[in-house]
Formats: structure tokens, sequence, C-alpha cells
């Protein structure tokens, strides 16, 4: 050995196989779960946390992962910013809404001793809201509809791992006090499903979001791979800009010479701006 040491070579921190990462004896989501909460997850608890992060890894094309794309297009030698930039638009309308739902959950039940009527509970927090004429977060979804595919698998994975506890049943409740109050369909999202399983791993909903951002971080790198051998950021931009200004151009037949300034179409990439 270069040491002049005889002897294996040996680390005690980490090993992985083909399906599995290990870092000093736990999983990576276990190790992640033991960071946040200083305690070794039981089996069920680390099945239900594993289903979350999962479950908050890729959403589409959403604007966070345009962002992402965006800035990869125009400096694709910094990954890290094109994925901090897409983390930076995760808030009160994506990914962010997991934790209001959180809070309202846990506020509701922070004095339940198990004998709170949950019935009564999720009528006065539908009422609270309605009063305020703010949007209940949780519920609802503009895609999935009548009900978001994602809910009824978390739950089923809650209750399977012994975790479908008071937090579920009194998000379902608000669900259903909703949807009677409102009158129309209000299901219970992927956002509500992930705050209750929060709340019930007891999770502090100051740090919900957090989760949201160590998953997605994940989705928007598989983005961005995707860009590089198959980008649609520049078609984006010159669609949007075409598009937007278009408006402004004059009409065909009274454009300028050919050597005037362009009036739209793809810019070559070394184009200044």
């Amino acid at each position: 050995m270069v040491s002049g040491q005889s002897g294996k070579i040996r680390s005690d921190i980490a090993w992985s196989t083909p399906d599995r990462i290990t870092i000093r004896g736990k999983g990576l989501a276990d190790f992640s779960y033991f960071q946040l909460t200083g305690n070794e997850p039981t089996a069920g608890q680390s099945r239900v946390y594993n289903a979350i992060l999962i479950a908050l890894v890729e959403h589409g094309l959403t604007p966070s992962a345009l962002a992402a794309r965006l800035t990869y297009a125009g400096a694709p030698e910094s990954l890290q910013a094109a994925v901090a930039a897409g983390l930076c638009g995760l808030g009160s309308v994506f990914v962010g809404t997991t934790e209001g739902a959180a809070l309202m959950l846990n506020q509701a039940l922070a004095e339940d001793d198990g004998t709170l009527d949950l019935s009564d509970t999720a009528a006065r927090i539908v009422a609270d809201f309605r009063a305020r004429d703010a949007i209940i977060p949780g519920l609802g979804h503009p895609f999935h509809k009548p009900i978001d595919p994602r809910t009824p698998r978390l739950f089923e994975i809650a209750a399977e791992s012994g975790l479908a506890g008071r937090y579920v049943e009194l998000i379902q409740r608000v669900g259903h006090e909703a949807e009677k109050s409102l009158g129309k369909p209000l299901p219970v999202n992927v956002t509500g499903a992930i705050a209750a399983l929060t709340a019930e791993l007891g999770i502090p909903p100051r740090i919900v979001r957090g989760l949201g951002v160590m998953a997605r971080a994940i989705g928007l790198v598989g983005h961005l791979l995707e860009e590089s051998t198959q980008p649609l950021a520049l078609e984006l931009w010159h669609r949007t800009d075409n598009e937007a200004s278009a408006h402004l151009r004059p009409h065909p037949s009274h454009a300028a010479p050919a050597t005037a300034h362009r009036s739209g179409g793809p810019r070559p990439l070394n184009e200044p701006t």
C-alpha cells in the first residue's frame, strides 16, 4: 500500500447494492427520517415516509420544472443553479399547500386526548375557512377528478403500516364537510394526504415543505437530464417571445428589408440578449 502499511482497506460509513443505499446501517430514507426526528423509524414509519417522498418527486412540467429547464438552457455548466431555480418556485401554490394543510390539522388536534369529536372539528374548520373566504388546503385538484389517485394509495399504505390515525380521519372528514357545505366535489388531494401522514409521523408543520424540497430536487435533476437530450426550453422561449410580441410587429407586407433587425424566429445560442 502507499502508506507502507499492510491490511485491508476499510470504511464503516456506507455501502450500497443495486436496490439499496445504507449509511451506518440505515437506509437512505431512514437516515433522512432519523436526521429530522432524532428517532429511528419503525418498519411502518419507514414505509409511510418513503411513500411520502416518492409522491413528491415528480409533478410534470410545472413552473418549477420549467424554471429549472430555462435556467439550464442559459447555463448548462451550472446544473446546481438550475435545480436551485426550480426549488425557489416551491411555495404556497406548489408543494407549500402541504405545509398549510399540516398546520391546519396540527392546530385542530393540538389539545386532543382522543375524545375530541372529529365531525364537529371538521365542521368548525370548514366554517372558519368559509368565514375568511379562504381556500381549504389539501382539498380538490384541477386535474385529478373525481379523486386524486395518489391519496387512496397513501392512505392504504398508512393503514397497512398502522399509521392511519386521527389526523388521517380528520382530513377525510374535512373533505366530506367541505363537499357538503360548498356543494361540489372536494376530495382530499395528495397534499392533504401527505399533511395528515406527516402529522401521524410527528413531523412539525414548519419543516413539512422541506420534504417537498428534498424530493422535488430529485425530480428536477431528472428534468435536466431530459433537457440535455430532448431540449424544450429554447423552443418555449422562442414561441413565447414571438407570440407575446406578435401584435407589435409590422404586417408581413410591410416588413423591413432583410438587413433590418429580425422580427422573430429562433436566435443562435450565442446571440447577445
